[in-house]
């Protein structure tokens, strides 16, 4: 029959027009697109053998790609299924008609086997992808079961021509007439080996069926000339689709490191599966080491990669994962997730928050079991991860359980670090407070003045140093009903420690400094909101205290790093009565009200409060020269 040419169905020239420039983003899924198909067409093959013996293939089932740099072309043959004339005219020559999705929907309807292939294509758009970097496609097809082929050709402008032809076995060979290599356009070189074998270890490494190429060997003394050979470019390891118990720790390890780009074994490993309305499984790792990236936000990416019946759809899947716990890396692969038309986009819908619940769950209750069974391993991983895991916090109630039964952090107990479970275990029966510190330095806050009165009665304080631990601790959480309260802010209260004799003490001295009280005050009206006596001080002159509900200094400094002008938020000076500083500024108020070293010992009382607590002077010079000014006094002899 001779070659006869059809106009494509559906108003093609401007359809296909637009596919070709606007469905796809990147160029080089082309290759994963009719790998799919090829992978589908082995499959159909597969299946219909299971009934029709005579349809099976003499070889192994198998994708073979060739490239031939002279005259720019790709091919891309498998031993499938293949079409028939009718075939081509249906599947090939109306776009968007999937022979894949209507045998799935034949399978669907026929419940005749248990095996069923997994076909991946959906839209029946995937083919013409290939003009995407192709002036003109060729295709040649035969069914199996049929002894005679069809040759199909078209420059993707809006018409094809199918004619006559031969070919030895079923099964289909698309060959791409290659577009010149324009790099500025993002097109590569597909006649280069290399660029091939990347893109198929890319998008099409866990395809089940093994995909050869011709490859170069390299020249020995006995063979000088270079001789080429088929070698398989994908792995076809797919090892989240078996049991566990198949798998060994080295082979998790390595498909860690292949899929991670990281050099050491991971932390720990999840492995899930989704089954019901509908299935996914997940092979996911916690890593030993945070990436340089991780708490970079506009730099770091999520390390889940989507794959839709084992054929890679995407890196850095943000859908499947919440960005707390953007660290986790492993794959996600889904039987039926819904994607768009490219399958570059994941569609938000129903299923997809299912799968990130959850995902979520699984991950966390690991990360649960690590703390509890393997509490090494826990330290290093929260060092590395915590202040992501706390992101979680800021995301709502749901999740705040079972997050703050992650976090751990340092105590002034100075043994490591604590959970909260631990915090709990040892606090006296009627407490009802979860007391904490938060700053920039562990060591800075274990001196803090801040603490000298918990030190004194045994109330242990848990140390907070991340920049959202400033955050996530202003949100009014509970923890198993326990409310968290800040070492400095706010009036201390510590009620099962302070006696009715201690009390009244405490009212008689700032009866009796009142006017003290109020004269620093006066002089310090510029920088602070109020002067009073504290119970937190045992040991300390004074100390800067943040009132309730106002911003702490550490987080103005965030507020600012994130390009926010923030007026500086005026504090409370509390000072310890008890103290020989103050006792002698009484002595001088007393006898004099106006002396006027009392401005000096006003501004060095509330500098010296700042630097304890790790703060900055905002006029270092004029502070030291008042202490210099005192220092002077001092030395001079009676």
């Amino acid at each position: 029959m001779s070659a006869q040419t059809y106009e494509f169905q559906t108003e093609t020239a401007r359809l296909l027009e637009l596919m070709i420039h606007s469905l796809y983003s990147n160029r080089d899924v082309f290759l994963r697109e009719l790998v799919s198909n090829a992978s589908d067409a082995l499959d159909k093959r597969r299946f219909a053998s299971v009934t029709e013996k005579s349809l099976q293939a003499e070889g192994e089932l198998h994708i073979q790609l060739a490239v031939d740099k002279e005259a720019r072309t790709l091919s891309i043959s498998d031993n499938g299924i293949g079409m028939s004339r009718e075939e081509v005219v249906a599947n090939i020559g109306t776009i968007a008609k999937s022979g894949t999705k209507e045998f799935a929907e034949l399978l669907k309807s026929k419940e005749k086997l248990d095996e069923r292939p997994d076909l991946i294509g959906q839209f029946g758009v995937g083919f013409y992808s290939s003009f995407l970097v192709a002036d003109k496609v060729t295709m040649v097809t035969r069914k199996a079961g049929e002894s005679t082929a069809s040759a199909w050709e078209s420059t993707g402008e809006g018409s094809y021509a199918i004619s006559d032809a031969e070919r030895v076995e079923a099964g289909t060979t698309i060959t791409l007439h290659l577009k010149k290599v324009d790099k500025d356009d993002g097109l590569q070189d597909y006649t280069d080996p290399w660029v091939v074998e990347a893109l198929i270890r890319k998008y099409s490494d866990f395809v089940s069926y093994p995909i050869r190429m011709q490859k170069e060997q390299l020249a020995t003394e006995e063979n000088a000339e270079p001789t080429f050979a088929d070698e398989t470019l994908n792995s076809q390891k797919a090892i989240w689709t078996r049991p566990a118990a198949d798998v060994s720790d080295e082979d998790y390890n390595e498909f860690y490191k292949h899929v991670s780009h990281d050099w050491v074994d991971p932390l720990d490993r999840v492995t899930t599966s989704m089954e019901g309305t509908f299935e996914a499984k997940a092979l996911l790792f916690i890593p030993k080491k945070a990436p340089f990236d991780l708490y970079h936000r506009d730099m770091s990416k999520r390390g889940v990669q989507l794959y839709v019946k084992r054929v890679f759809i995407m890196d850095d899947c943000e859908e499947l994962l919440p960005s707390y716990l953007r660290f986790v890396r492993g794959v996600v692969d889904s039987e039926d997730l819904p994607l768009n038309v490219s399958r570059e986009v994941l569609q938000q819908n129903r299923q997809v928050r299912a799968i990130q619940k959850h995902l979520v769950k699984k991950i966390v209750d690991a990360l649960l079991n690590l703390r509890k069974n393997r509490w090494d391993d826990y330290q290093i991983f929260w060092r590395e991860f915590g202040p992501a895991v706390k992101e979680g916090l800021l995301m709502g109630p749901e999740r705040n359980d079972k997050l703050l039964d992650l976090v751990v952090a340092e105590s002034t107990k100075d043994v490591g670090l604590r959970s909260l479970a631990d915090y709990l275990a040892d606090m006296p029966e009627g407490r009802e407070q979860i007391y904490y510190l938060s700053g920039t330095s562990i060591e800075a806050m274990r001196k803090s003045p801040h603490l000298e009165a918990f030190k004194k009665k045994g109330i242990e304080v848990l140390l907070f140093t991340d920049a959202v631990d400033e955050i996530w601790l202003q949100q009014n959480l509970k923890f198993q009903d326990k409310s968290f309260v800040s070492a400095n802010r706010g009036e201390l209260d510590i009620q099962d420690e302070s006696s009715e004799e201690d009390k009244a003490k405490e009212d008689a001295r700032s009866g009796e400094l009142s006017g003290l009280l109020l004269a620093i005050r006066t002089k310090l009206q510029d920088e602070i909101k109020e002067v009073r006596l504290s119970k937190r001080l045992t040991d300390s002159a004074a100390c800067l205290i943040t009132d309730k509900g106002d911003m702490s200094p550490q987080m103005e400094q965030i507020m600012r790093a994130s390009g926010q002008a923030m007026p500086p938020t005026k504090r409370i000076l509390e000072l310890n009565g008890e103290h020989p500083l103050i006792k002698a500024m009484e002595a001088r108020f007393t006898a004099n009200p106006s002396d006027p070293s009392l401005d000096s010992f006003s501004q060095l009382l509330h500098g010296q409060a700042l630097l304890a607590e790790g703060g900055q002077l905002s006029n270092p010079a004029a502070f030291a020269e008042q202490l210099a000014e005192l220092m002077v006094l001092a030395a001079r002899p009676n």
